[in-house]
Formats: C-alpha cells, sequence, structure tokens
C-alpha cells in the first residue's frame, strides 16, 4: 500500500533523540536533529555538471541525524540502516577515497581500505571538505543517522543528504557559521574530490536552498538561482488547472551507489567530449570543455562534426536547457499540464539521447505516465538505478498509486517480490518540502 508521507514526525525525531541521549550520556534535550531532505529535479536532468540550468525541489522526506558535540576530537556514528560503527577523530587528515596511479587506474586508499562501514565515508567527506578549506575543527560527534524507510541509493540524491547532514552537524559542533551557499561548494567537494564522482551542484544547492511550495531554479555555471512560486489555489479554476498536486516517488527496487557504477562518469566524459569538438570546430581552443560554453548557433552550426554518441549527449543538453525555461515559465504560471508533458519529455530524452535508463526504470516510468492524474513523470537520479518521480493530480494520487502497485509487478516481479520480502514500501506519496536545517 502506499504511505502518504510527513515528515519529519515527531515519533521519528523522539526515537533519534532517545537513543542519540542513551549512547552519549546525555539528556534528550540536549541531542540536536538535522534534517536533510531528499530531492527531485523535475527538468533539468543531468546537464548541471555541464554548467547548464536546472530547476529542483525537495521532498518532505529525507535523513535525520542526531548528535552531541563530543568533548574531544572522537567521533562516534551509528546508523539506524547500515550494521557496524564508524570511529575517527576529527585531528585526522583526511585523504581523498579515489587516487589516480600513473596509468589511470583508481584505487581506494589504506585508510578507506580499512574502513569496516562504509555509511561512513561521509563523515569523514565532510570533515575532509571542512579541513580543505581550512576550517579548524575540535570537537566531534555522537551521532545516529537515518532515512527509517531504506531509500538510500535510489535516485533522490540521499548521499548529498547525508553529507550536508552531516556538514551541518561538525559546524554546529564547533560553532562555525557557515552559509548555505559555502555549504554547497562544501559538498561538493565531498562528492567531486573526496569520493571521485564528477556530478556537479543541482543536489546540494537543491537540499540547501529549497523552500516549501516553490520550484528551484539555478544556473549552474553561474551559480544564480531564484524560487519561483505557484499561483494560489483560487486562482486555478481560472485558468483550467488542477488546484493541487501530489508527488508520487515509485520505487523499481534496483539500488547501487554512483561512485560504483562507471555509466555515471563516463556520461560526463561524453559531454565534455562533445563540447571540446564543438569549441574547437568554431576555432576556441582555451574554454573550458562543458557544454554552457558553447553558444546555441555553435551548437546547430557544428553538431554535424559529432559521431552519434556524442551527438545524442549534446541533443539532450540543448533540448533539456529549453525544457528548464519552458517549464520554469509553465510553473510560475501555474500551467501544471504543460509542465507535466516537459518532464515526460525530459524523461523520455534521458533515455533516448542520454541513454542512462535501466530496463525496470523505463518500465516504470511508462507505467507512471498510463496512471490516472498523472501530469508527468521521469527517473530521478542518474537513472542507472532507483526510482522514478511523477507530479499527480491531488484528488488521484491514491489512484494512481494503486495503479502502479498493480502494473509494475507485472513487468518486474523479482525485483517486485524481492521489495515486498523486505517489508520495502515501493511507492510514496509526497508534497514539496523545505530546506536542509537544525531542530
Amino acid at each position: 500500500m502506499a504511505r502518504h508521507y510527513s515528515w519529519p514526525s515527531d515519533r521519528a525525531v523522539a526515537e533519534v533523540r532517545r537513543i542519540v541521549s542513551n549512547m552519549a550520556g546525555v539528556t534528550k534535550e540536549e541531542v540536536r536533529i538535522v534534517a536533510s531532505p531528499y530531492r527531485i529535479c523535475p527538468l533539468g536532468a543531468h546537464i548541471d555538471h555541464q554548467g547548464g540550468t536546472v530547476s529542483a525541489m525537495t521532498l518532505d522526506m529525507g535523513i535525520l541525524l542526531g548528535f552531541v558535540p563530543s568533548r574531544s576530537s572522537e567521533v562516534l556514528l551509528i546508523s539506524g540502516d547500515f550494521e557496524g560503527q564508524v570511529r575517527f577523530s576529527v585531528d585526522e587528515i583526511q585523504q581523498p577515497i579515489q587516487t589516480t596511479t600513473e596509468n589511470g587506474n583508481s584505487r581506494k586508499d589504506s585508510s578507506e581500505q580499512q574502513e569496516q562501514c562504509k555509511w561512513g565515508r561521509y563523515a569523514r567527506g565532510a570533515v575532509y571538505a571542512l579541513q580543505s578549506r581550512g576550517n579548524k575543527l575540535s570537537k566531534g560527534i555522537f551521532g545516529l543517522i537515518s532515512d527509517g524507510d531504506g531509500l538510500n541509493s535510489v535516485g533522490l540524491s540521499s548521499s548529498a543528504a547525508a553529507g550536508i547532514a552531516y556538514l551541518m552537524a561538525f559546524e554546529h559542533a564547533n560553532n562555525l557559521a557557515i552559509s548555505p551557499t559555502e555549504n554547497i561548494e562544501y559538498d561538493r567537494l565531498i562528492e567531486n574530490e573526496y569520493l571521485g564522482l564528477k556530478n556537479g551542484i543541482m543536489d546540494q544547492s537543491a537540499i540547501l536552498l529549497s523552500s516549501h511550495g516553490c520550484l528551484l531554479c539555478m544556473n549552474c555555471k553561474t551559480k544564480d538561482y531564484r524560487l519561483i512560486q505557484r499561483p494560489k489555489v483560487q486562482e486555478y479554476k481560472k485558468i483550467g488547472q488542477p488546484k493541487g498536486t501530489k508527488i508520487l516517488v515509485a520505487l523499481s527496487g534496483l539500488k547501487g551507489a554512483l561512485t560504483s557504477n562507471p555509466g555515471y562518469n563516463g556520461r560526463v566524459a561524453e559531454c565534455q567530449k562533445a563540447a571540446r569538438v564543438l569549441l574547437e570546430a568554431s576555432g576556441d581552443f582555451t574554454a573550458e570543455p562543458i557544454l554552457s560554453n558553447v553558444k546555441p548557433e555553435v551548437y546547430e552550426t557544428h553538431k554535424c562534426k559529432l559521431d552519434s554518441n556524442l551527438a545524442k549527449r549534446a541533443e539532450h543538453y540543448f533540448s533539456e536547457n529549453t525544457r528548464v525555461a519552458k517549464g520554469v515559465e509553465a510553473w510560475a504560471k501555474g500551467n501544471l499540464k504543460e509542465f507535466g508533458d516537459l518532464v515526460s519529455a525530459s524523461g523520455r530524452s534521458s533515455i533516448q539521447n542520454y541513454e542512462c535508463g535501466a530496463e525496470p526504470l523505463i518500465q516504470l516510468y511508462e507505467i507512471l505516465l498510463r496512471a490516472p492524474g498523472v501530469l508527468g513523470a521521469r527517473f530521478s537520479g542518474a537513472g542507472f538505478r532507483g526510482c522514478c518521480i511523477a507530479f499527480v493530480e491531488a484528488d488521484l494520487a491514491d489512484e494512481a498509486a494503486s495503479f502502479v502497485e498493480r502494473e509494475y509487478p507485472k513487468a518486474q516481479p523479482l525485483l517486485a517480490r524481492e521489495m515486498e520480502l523486505q517489508g520495502q514500501t515501493s511507492i510514496f506519496i509526497c508534497e514539496s518540502g523545505d530546506c536542509a536545517r537544525v531542530l
């Protein structure tokens, strides 16, 4: 059965406080909670790493990190979702996990090989990011991190949510005044430098800058952003649009960290190669080879010089930028039907041009498009694993969820059965959320 979501619940917060107070030997009132939400990208998929313009919002679901400052530099962490403990000191100098040898092969450094609990890499990464910019850390934390619903590695940017949660906890424990825009850069350092994932800044920007009910629009090259509100509910009758929407999150059952999937970084490299070909064809040999440095007229003139794969990657980039611009305008006008159509078109381009949709995700995407009341759908995240999201008329959300619950097991019986055996809810009915904060 689909789960209606309201996050964070008082019950979940109280349970995190109870566990942390017991492990740290403090009162429940001394425990601080970071609420770090998951994010979706309705339009602008796969173009943030090229400096494109993206849209995003958070969901009212995410990660809770309960913590208290330790009395020393010691860090002790447990997880509500994974086994083991993570122990280290903020005095230790953290080194990136991914290093490159002379022949180009990546290897893991010794500290990571010795780390039994790989989920702890995001805490270490947060310390690395803060250290690398000269911040002095004297206090560690005792803490519990949990999402409670098994939604890690499903395409909702749980990695960025975790990284941001740890950043905010270490900053709070050490009385560091860090702005949201600074934390966007710090989390980029965790992902790009410490973990070796060549993604852009969309995930962390959404988590740190979103506001309830708004669509975040960000130029990932200039880092300029704005929040776009929808018209008030009473205005919808005048324009013949659904007066309210919900967001469906439908799980495929595919999981896996992007850092272990070569497809993601491979697509980024192809976009950069396409940019280099186009720039050099126009006589520009100095600009950074990212597609945002290629003017649309240069693309139209020289796209014939791209091989088949590179042509598809460039077509996705330029068409997706156009969809973002149209989508932002549609959202601001309350034209949710047009907005939904653009979201679905983005999903098709991700499949056909960016070529990143695994078969179960493509099937789930197609099922969502047939579901009653769905205005638009696409898969979330990189498309190599995870979930699909859909905007649905609020009055039909339960009916749409039931339709997906009936149809997806017909397409993927093994994955659906595995989720059932694990007690994993397969579909959530959500609303837009707020930014990460310390409760």
